[in-house]
């Protein structure tokens, strides 16, 4: 009789909860996606997502090349809000389980899971741990569960303990997020080679790293990472080190290491030795008008653009991306009318106002209210709208094919967007939401940012990996909003006060 091959389940849930955040992720974010493919379930998601750079991609790749089977099941991601609606997960949760059922009788050799790591559920804090408890229970303890994680996942202890094997991404931005998921396919060859579980290291930081120090285009993380792949190969480990997403208000968000092999204790004790000095986490910020001050002065002088990153109101981690604290700081300070149509900010979220601009056209002017006031973790509200008349400089429909490092061929759709311009500064307002982090969405509205002399970004780090090519200076902003650069400043009631403080 001929052996069958290795049958492997494969699925995804992708979601980064800030649950300080304003908006909620219900059944209709991960129906859409945004910044994520849409939702998609059986075969068809092989052949969508199979060249995606995201982790399920580059695990499929890496399943084809082992000669396995592989019986896709469901795959959900939504764009970084506050909890993932108890529907929506729920929702997520069966389709994946009645799917591992179906699959257990034709015998199912391991499952694979695309997770982030730091989704919070309005019923369940650690949604990821209770979907891996739930698919532990169905499948007992011999089939292997194998997951890829975000850099900023919140491992819990039940994570590790469901799991047979956690792997995450070593870079911010995720330049290597298919390659994460090849490392999720090794982990699990080896745990069907070994036929038992590895051994298994892992320690919590007790202290919280902002996001704005967590680059690893900048140290200390650039060696820190270094220093983790020379301590796998030195020792034959598989290690992680998950900085955290440090707005998740439950009692285990923060930092971890973990890894996996005979020396993985070894290995695991001296890069946590390295990773947990406090002081070398501490980062640098301005305030809105320091920082549009130092960016006028700095552009005065410079031959590319200066980045100022508007990190409160990243909707990568949480925010809605309409705040307009540094649009006023720009105005303010005639930024405008220094560097005439050189002056851009972006992507701001107001559906409204775009659809306005696509329907009076170019070249017409409007008078309009544009972004919005919205509560922070302060307790008070961030900036009033910007009122005044805009010109409509150009339309779109939104559709854009990113071409930086980080997600590279994906398409996305934004929806009616423009850009506006009042008092020389450049706005590129969208309908949906999604992080300024490659410099094909600001062309998407004729926006040519090696042209510009100053560019905001709503985003805190992302958009490093294509934008910091051709800055010539990058600023991180504080104006207000819903993320707080410093953790410590956030109201936490669930996570200790142990763990609350920041270097």
């Amino acid at each position: 009789m001929t052996p069958r091959s290795t049958r492997i389940l494969i699925a995804g849930y992708q979601h980064e909860t800030n649950t300080f955040a304003p908006s909620l992720a219900d059944w209709t974010a991960f129906q859409t996606g945004e910044t994520f493919p849409a939702y998609v379930r059986g075969p068809v998601m092989t052949d969508q997502l199979a060249d995606a750079n995201i982790p399920v991609g580059g695990f499929i790749q890496a399943a084809r090349r082992n000669g396995w089977t592989l019986l896709p099941s469901a795959w959900a991601g939504a764009t970084p809000s506050s909890y993932v609606t108890e529907d929506a997960f729920e929702r997520i949760a069966a389709a994946i389980i009645d799917d591992v059922r179906a699959a257990l009788p034709q015998g199912l050799d391991g499952i694979y899971l695309d997770l982030h790591g730091a989704a919070v559920a309005e019923h369940a804090d650690d949604s990821e741990g209770e979907l891996l408890g739930r698919l532990r229970a169905l499948v007992g303890p011999d089939v292997p569960i194998v997951a890829s994680l975000d850099l900023h996942a919140n491992v819990t202890e039940r994570m590790l303990h469901e799991a047979d094997a956690l792997v995450a991404y070593r870079t911010y931005p995720h330049v290597d997020m298919a390659d994460t998921g090849a490392l999720a396919a090794e982990l699990l060859q080896r745990r069907l080679a070994l036929g038992r579980r590895e051994v298994l290291f892992w320690r919590r930081l007790p202290f919280l790293i902002p996001l704005n120090a967590q680059s690893t285009w900048m140290e200390p993380a650039q060696t820190l990472y270094a220093y983790l792949r020379a301590l796998d190969d030195d020792h034959g480990a598989m290690l992680s080190f998950c900085m955290g997403f440090p707005a998740a208000d439950f009692a285990e968000c923060g930092a971890v290491v973990w890894g996996y092999g005979e020396q993985a204790q070894l290995a695991g004790e001296l890069l946590y030795k390295r990773v947990a000095e406090p002081t070398q986490w501490r980062p640098d910020w301005l305030d809105a008008r320091e920082a549009v001050e130092a960016a006028l002065d700095l552009a005065a002088r410079a031959d590319k653009p200066v980045v100022l990153a508007d990190t409160q109101d990243n909707p990568g981690a949480g925010g809605d991306s309409n705040t307009t604290g540094m649009l006023h700081a720009l105005l303010q300070q005639h930024a405008g009318q220094r560097f005439p149509g050189q002056v851009a900010l972006g992507l701001l979220f107001d559906p409204e106002a775009a659809q306005a601009a696509v329907a009076a056209g170019v070249g017409a002017q409007i008078d309009l209210s544009l972004g919005r006031a919205v509560p922070t973790y302060t307790g008070l509200p961030s900036d009033a709208p910007v009122q005044g008349r805009f010109t409509v400089r150009a339309v779109s429909d939104g559709r854009c094919v990113l071409k930086g490092a980080m997600m590279t061929g994906l398409t996305v759709e934004l929806g009616a967007s423009a850009c506006l311009e009042i008092d020389g500064v450049l706005v590129a307002v969208v309908s949906g939401k999604m992080q300024l982090l490659d410099r094909e969405l600001l062309r998407l509205v004729g926006i040519t940012p090696e042209g510009m002399k100053l560019i905001v970004v709503k985003s805190s780090n992302h958009f490093r990996a294509d934008f910091t090519p051709i800055a010539s200076r990058v600023i991180v902003a504080k104006a207000a909003g819903p993320m707080a650069a410093d953790p410590a400043d956030l109201p936490w009631k669930k996570l200790p006060a142990t763990t609350r403080r920041t270097p």
